[in-house]
C-alpha cells in the first residue's frame, strides 16, 4: 500500500533513501530530505506492508507530470516486482498525470510495463 510521507517515518524513509547511487552521503541524504519536506511540488511516498515500510518513492509534480526521481526498495525484498506496484499505484493516486523518470529512475522504470518518458534534469 502507498503511503504519504510523514516526519515520523523520516529515519526509514531516510534508509530507504540511502539505497539509492546518489543519496549515500549523509549531507546530500539530508539535503534530499529538507527538500522533499519544504518543496510542496515535491512528495515523498512509502510503501507498507503489513506493518513494515519496505520501499520508497518521491517525486517532483508538475502541471500535466509526476517525474520519478527516487525510487528504492529494501534489498531483502527486491526482485518481488514492489518497485513495479509501487509505480502502478502511483499512476492510480496520479491518473492525470504523465509518469515521466529522471536519469536515476530510468534504468529501473524501463523495465516497468508503463508508458514512462524519460526527462532530463529534476534532481
Amino acid at each position: 500500500m502507498l503511503i504519504r510521507y510523514k516526519k515520523t517515518f523520516e529515519k526509514i524513509a531516510m534508509g530507504l533513501l540511502s539505497f539509492m547511487p546518489n543519496e549515500k552521503d549523509l549531507k546530500k541524504l539530508q539535503q534530499t530530505m529538507k527538500q522533499y519536506e519544504n518543496d510542496e511540488n515535491l512528495q515523498l511516498f512509502l510503501w507498507k506492508t503489513g506493518e513494515d515500510i519496505i520501499g520508497l518513492m518521491g517525486i517532483l509534480l508538475t502541471d500535466d507530470s509526476a517525474m520519478i526521481q527516487h525510487i528504492s526498495v529494501n534489498p531483502s525484498h527486491r526482485h518481488q516486482g514492489i518497485g513495479k506496484s509501487m509505480v502502478k499505484a502511483l499512476s492510480e493516486v496520479f491518473p492525470q498525470k504523465k509518469l515521466t523518470a529522471n536519469e536515476n529512475t530510468e534504468s529501473f522504470l524501463s523495465k516497468c510495463d508503463f508508458n514512462i518518458h524519460t526527462e532530463k534534469g529534476g534532481e
